[in-house]
C-alpha cells in the first residue's frame, strides 16, 4: 500500500480542527500509542490526534480521504491482536475523549453513548437506574467503541449473548467523512442488509463508530455463584454440555485450573476461596428471587456431583462473590506477570469439543517444550490459551509460537471452530483467518472493505 506521508500542511490542518493541545508528533506521542496489549507489534503513528466530537472525526476523515492518508482509530488500546496499531503510520485518532453518556431512555430501554465511554462506566450508570447492560468482557477499562468493533463477548454470553445482540443503533463516520446513522431504537428491523451488523466486529476497517444506542434489560435482583472443584480439567469441562442439556442456563460458565489460580493469588496478594483441586468450574446464576435461583442451581449442583465433582461451594454473599470474580478478572494480568512475553490463541469451538481442544493444547506443552496456560468461557466454547516466552531467545520463541499456533488453529478447524471468539483478527491473526475462510470467503471480505473504503485508508493492514 502506498500512502501520503504527513507534512506541515497536514499538521496545520489537524491543528485547525483540534487545536495544538490535542495534536501530537514525534517524541510527544506516548509510547503506549505504538502498541496495544499484544507484545511484539510496535509502530508509531506519524501524528496522534485526540478527538472530542463526531464533527472533528468527520472533518479529519474527509481530509485524509482526499489526501490518501491512512487513519487508525483507537480507544483504550486494550486489544490483543494489534488492531489499534498504526502499521502504515499516518494519523492515529484517539476517540477516548468522546466519553459522554448522552441519553438514558427508560421507556425504550436504551442507552445512547459516545464511543469512548468505558464499559465499567456503562455498567455502573445503568445499575444505578435498576437496569442492566449484560455484555461482560474481562477488560472493564475498554471503551464501548472497542467492544463494538471486536463484537466482545465476555462471561455472561452463555445466557445473554454478545455485544452485537445489544447494539440497536450506531452513528458511523465513513472513510470519506460522511456521517451515517445506522439502526436506531427500534426492536425489529428488516430494512435491507444489516449494515449495523457489518460494522459490529469490523475492527475499525469499514467506518469509525462515534455513538451507539445500546439495548438494556431490567437488572436481576439476585446473583449466586457456584465454585465447583473437580479432580481434573477434562472431567470438569465434559460436565458443561450436560449442564446446558438440562435446560438450565447459567449466566456464566467458566473453567480454570490450579496453577492459574495460584498465579492470580500471587498477583493480587489475596487467597482464592479454594485452591486444593486441579480444576474448577465457576458458574453464576441470576434472577429476581433467591428461591428462583436456588431451584436452578440445586439441579446443576446435582449434575456436577454425579459427574465426579469433589464438592459444590456456594458463594451467596457479596464478599465471596467479589473474591472469586476479582481473581477470575485478574487471570490475564497474572499470567502476563509470570513471563517475559506472551501471545494468545482466542479460538472458539463447539461446546462439546472444549474438553478435547483444551487437552490437545495441554499436550502441546510437552511436544514443543513451552509453557501454555489457559482459562475461558466453557459455556460458549470460547477459549483463551496463552503461549509464554519465558527465557526463550527471540528466534526460538517466534519459531515455537508459529508452530504451536499452526497446530491449535488447525485443530480448531478440525473441530468445527473459528479463529476468534471475541478478540478479533487485527494484524496478528490474519494468516489464520485466511486458512479458516478460504479464498472465496476472503474475496467477499475484501469486496465489503472495498465498498466502504475504496482507497483502503481506514485501519489498513487489519482483518483482510
Amino acid at each position: 500500500m502506498s500512502f501520503k506521508k504527513i507534512d506541515n500542511n497536514d499538521l496545520d490542518f489537524l491543528t485547525s480542527i483540534c487545536g495544538e493541545d490535542r495534536v501530537f508528533t514525534g517524541e510527544n506521542i506516548n509510547e503506549d500509542y505504538s502498541h496495544d496489549e499484544l507484545a511484539g507489534i510496535h509502530k508509531y503513528p506519524e501524528v496522534l490526534v485526540r478527538v472530542t466530537s463526531t464533527e472533528e472525526v468527520s472533518n479529519i476523515m474527509k481530509y485524509a480521504y482526499e489526501n490518501n492518508i491512512p487513519v487508525t482509530p483507537r480507544g483504550q488500546g486494550t486489544g490483543l491482536v494489534g488492531g489499534a496499531v498504526a502499521l502504515y503510520g499516518g494519523i492515529m485518532m484517539d476517540l477516548s475523549p468522546m466519553n459522554n453518556i448522552l441519553e438514558l431512555d427508560e421507556e425504550n430501554l436504551t442507552l445512547t453513548v459516545e464511543s469512548g465511554v468505558l464499559l465499567m462506566e456503562i455498567s455502573k450508570y445503568v445499575e444505578e437506574h435498576d437496569l442492566f447492560y449484560p455484555p461482560d468482557p474481562g477488560e472493564k477499562s475498554a471503551t464501548i467503541g472497542g467492544n463494538i468493533n471486536t463484537n466482545a463477548g465476555g462471561m455472561r454470553a452463555v445466557k445473554y449473548g454478545v455485544t452485537r445482540d445489544f447494539v440497536r443503533g450506531l452513528e458511523v463516520v465513513l472513510p470519506n467523512g460522511e456521517i451515517m446513522e445506522i439502526g436506531g431504537k427500534v426492536v425489529k428491523n428488516s430494512s435491507g442488509y444489516s449494515l449495523k451488523d457489518l460494522i459490529v466486529g469490523s475492527e475499525g476497517t469499514l467506518g469509525i463508530v462515534t455513538k451507539a444506542v445500546l439495548r438494556l434489560l431490567p437488572l436481576p435482583k439476585k446473583a449466586i455463584s457456584l465454585l465447583i472443584p473437580f479432580p481434573d480439567l477434562e472431567m470438569a469441562i465434559e460436565t458443561v454440555p450436560k449442564i446446558i442439556k438440562s435446560k438450565v442456563i447459567p449466566t456464566a460458565i467458566e473453567y480454570m485450573v490450579k496453577d492459574v489460580i495460584l498465579a492470580s493469588e500471587e498477583f493480587l496478594g489475596k487467597k482464592f476461596p479454594d485452591n486444593s483441586s486441579d480444576a474448577y468450574l465457576l458458574l453464576t446464576f441470576d434472577g429476581n428471587s433467591k428461591e428462583e435461583i436456588e431451584e436452578v442451581y440445586e439441579k446443576v449442583a446435582h449434575i456436577c456431583l454425579d459427574c465426579g465433582a469433589i464438592d459444590v461451594l456456594i458463594s451467596n454473599t457479596q464478599e465471596r462473590q467479589d473474591s472469586i470474580w476479582s481473581a477470575r478478572g485478574a487471570f490475564l494480568e497474572a499470567i502476563k506477570a509470570s513471563t517475559t512475553e506472551m501471545d494468545e490463541c482466542d479460538v472458539v469451538v463447539p461446546r462439546n469439543k472444549v474438553a478435547e481442544f483444551v487437552k490437545f493444547s495441554d499436550d502441546l506443552q510437552k511436544e514443543f517444550s513451552i509453557r501454555i496456560k489457559s482459562f475461558g468461557h466453557a459455556g460458549d466454547g470460547n477459549l483463551h490459551i496463552y503461549v509464554l516466552k519465558d527465557d526463550l531467545s527471540e528466534e526460538v520463541w517466534h519459531k515455537k509460537l508459529e508452530d504451536v499456533f499452526e497446530c491449535m488453529y488447525s485443530k480448531a478447524r478440525e473441530l468445527g471452530g473459528k479463529v476468534s471468539g471475541e478478540h478479533g483478527i487485527g494484524y496478528a491473526k490474519k494468516p489464520y483467518l485466511e486458512e479458516c475462510m478460504g479464498n472465496r470467503g476472503m474475496e467477499l471480505l475484501k469486496n465489503i472493505k472495498l465498498a466502504f473504503d475504496p482507497k483502503g485508508i481506514l485501519n489498513p493492514g487489519k482483518v483482510c
